[in-house]
């Protein structure tokens, strides 16, 4: 098949979806995020008598008041909550690194009860787990994996295990004031903050980052994705003996056989690159890459930069295409009325069967194409050269030699003489 287009694309993801589908493991970062249904919550449900609760080995009143009344602030500094977590259980807005602000409030706390610090039951947080005091590691570890790549924008999540997030939910939403900061917000809100603090010159987004960074809480590994980048343009191939396909980063509007030239003004493509280290290249540079490294192979005049919309406006063109072919015909004597023969296929509407060539991978069926016209045809010896208008998908090779009688009718047939292709050139792509 020298041109053709996909018969069957199936349902199209919108422009972003495909990639970002790896959002789904814990971005949105900064909603709250309630992973149990309402039954697991009440089987779930601690119930307590109004006694004293021991906690970790010590007794914790678990009836105080919620915050940010003294004796709720008091109760969550009691079961160990690290400043940042008890700047936002007490309804202190800061975002951020909110550590200076709990260490006032734990201050204050300690002015109202001096005996208050020497009543904390454990050492480590029960709301994070200690996790804000690796945000330097975490900002370490994602600047490292991004320091040779190129971008602007960045989508930040963060993946907490699911039993930590119901025990700081059930606490918080007990003990914490109203409207209190949710514990993955909070820690990617600190992220946030800390790479602001470096200067890096970062938007943080929540569409089309030109990368999105998964760090999962527990092991603090860090998972990079690298939004692709879209190249427009139009190639000619100037020489036969190149392929087309297999190359799922090229998407072209159609395409040609392996020994096919594609000629005129060239074949639309888009060039997808992915995990590019750099996004912001100038055009008039690549070109001329291509025009130094491709010398006498391809050919492309201009690129520009687009999205992946414009991908499956070029996958999904039908349009029409013009053609050079030259074959040999053995035993033309009357090359008028040779000629007469081929020209009546102008206009028609012929049947194909699936090639033989290509019969490995393309289902069987018999696809109706429109021959839209046939001129310039000439004789040379037992060869005849003819150009050729027709409608998208036409096996043009198959048109000629008939392929054992599955192309009807075809131009071996209206001559009633074998026929075999010599070459064949696309001139045309009419996708205006």
């Amino acid at each position: 098949m020298e041109d053709r287009e996909p018969e069957d694309s199936g349902t199209k993801l919108d422009e972003e979806d495909e990639w970002q589908l790896y959002a789904s493991a814990g971005y949105a970062s900064s909603e709250s995020e309630n992973e149990e249904t309402e039954s697991e919550q009440e089987q779930e449900e601690i119930w307590f008598d109004g006694d004293d609760f021991d906690f970790e080995g010590s007794t914790v009143n678990w009836d105080s008041p919620p915050c940010p009344a003294p004796l709720g602030i008091a109760h969550v500094i009691k079961i160990g909550v690290c400043n940042h977590c008890l700047a936002r259980v007490s309804g202190n807005l800061i975002r951020g690194d909110a550590s200076d602000a709990g260490a006032s409030i734990r201050e204050e706390a300690y002015s109202r009860d001096n005996e208050l610090e020497s009543k904390i039951a454990q050492d480590y947080c029960p709301l994070c787990e200690n996790l804000f005091d690796d945000i330097e590691n975490i900002v370490d570890r994602v600047l490292g994996e991004l320091s040779e790549t190129e971008f602007k924008t960045m989508q930040f999540g963060i993946h907490l295990p699911k039993d930590l997030v119901q025990e700081e939910d059930r606490i918080r939403s007990k003990y914490g004031a109203q409207g209190s900061y949710h514990l993955k917000g909070a820690i990617v809100e600190a992220i946030h903050a800390r790479i602001g603090e470096l200067d890096k010159k970062i938007e943080f987004v929540k569409e089309k980052p030109d990368v999105m960074v998964l760090v999962d809480g527990l092991t603090l590994r860090v998972d990079v994705d690298v939004r692709p980048i879209f190249l427009h343009g139009r190639y000619r191939k100037v020489s036969r003996g190149i392929p087309q396909t297999r190359w799922p980063s090229f998407h072209g509007m159609g395409r040609e056989d392996i020994d096919v030239r594609c000629l005129g003004s060239g074949r639309p493509f888009v060039l997808e690159i992915k995990r590019p280290l750099r996004r912001n290249l100038p055009t008039k540079d690549l070109v001329g890459m291509v025009q130094a490294h491709a010398s006498g192979k391809v050919e492309v005049d201009e690129l520009s930069w687009c999205t992946r919309k414009k991908v499956n406006e070029v996958k999904q063109s039908r349009s029409e295409k013009t053609y050079t072919i030259r074959f040999r015909a053995e035993g033309i004597e009357d090359e008028k009325k040779a000629e007469e023969a081929i020209l009546s296929l102008s206009g028609q509407i012929i049947d194909q069967e699936t090639p033989r060539r290509v019969s490995h991978r393309r289902a069987a069926k018999t696809r109706r194409r429109k021959v839209t016209s046939i001129d310039n045809v000439s004789f040379e010896g037992g060869e005849i050269e003819l150009t050729l208008r027709c409608e998208a998908g036409t096996y043009v090779k198959e048109l000629v030699h008939s392929d054992e009688g599955r192309t009807k009718p075809s131009v071996q047939s209206v001559l009633d003489s074998d026929c075999e292709v010599i070459w064949l050139d696309v001139l045309e792509i009419h996708d205006d």
